[in-house]
């Protein structure tokens, strides 16, 4: 049985040629966390036991339609008072559970068969949509690091994924994700707008009618 240490140790020579790009320095990497389904699930399982979803709430006092939670020596936060990385989950006032290594390595290797080496992502924002929830456009901007690249795994039922430009206003592409696939960008695209437009009604083997999103980031 594969340990943590050498789950993904012959993953990039295998697939080295399944990632595609679809926009400048966006890559889609189709099917790719499938690779150790089990074991992510059973990780994500874990990470959500010890710090529950919740909706948060912008700063304009409106609750997110996507339940969320962290991972990882940081953790997203947004209220009332702006959105921010902090240390300690402000539910419990404890440290967001660890990383698991499986997360960890999967960004890792994604991140390198899209041409980005050296990933080291210490956040890991975990997203929970049902029917009807969505992601408006956004940049990822409270990240200290923008030399290091995005990455998003998608779990669950199918969406649609907006990518956009620089502008909020720019026409975004529609690109579909299915269960285990990945999306990372970086470089010129690091603060490109995306978001998800509202999940139809689907069914998942795993997850029934919903979809996790596990985005990966070097936020200090």
């Amino acid at each position: 049985m594969n340990t943590n240490s050498d789950l993904f140790d012959d993953v990039i020579t295998q697939n080295a040629e399944i990632h595609q790009q679809i926009l400048q320095d966006v890559y889609l990497l189709k099917g790719f966390a499938l690779t150790y389904e089990e074991t992510i699930l059973a990780d994500l399982a874990t990470v959500i036991n010890q710090a529950p979803l919740r909706h948060m709430t912008t700063k304009m006092g409106f609750k997110l339609s996507a339940a969320m939670t962290s991972c990882g020596d940081l953790g997203w936060v947004s209220s009332r008072k702006g959105y921010s990385y902090n240390a300690l989950d402000p539910e419990t006032e404890k440290p967001w559970p660890v990383m698991p290594a499986s997360f960890t390595q999967l960004a890792q290797l994604a991140a390198s068969l899209a041409g980005f080496d050296n990933f080291k992502p210490d956040a890991c924002l975990i997203n929970q949509y049902k029917v009807g929830a969505s992601m408006g456009l956004h940049q990822d901007k409270d990240e200290l690091d923008f030399s290091q690249p995005i990455v998003s795994v998608s779990l669950g039922i199918q969406a649609i994924f907006l990518f956009g430009g620089m502008l909020r206003n720019d026409k975004p592409t529609k690109i579909s994700l299915m269960h285990g696939d990945i999306v990372v960008w970086g470089n010129d695209a690091r603060l490109n707008y995306h978001g998800i437009m509202p999940l139809k009604l689907n069914i998942n083997d795993a997850f029934g009618a919903f979809r996790f999103n596990l985005t990966f980031r070097k936020a200090a």
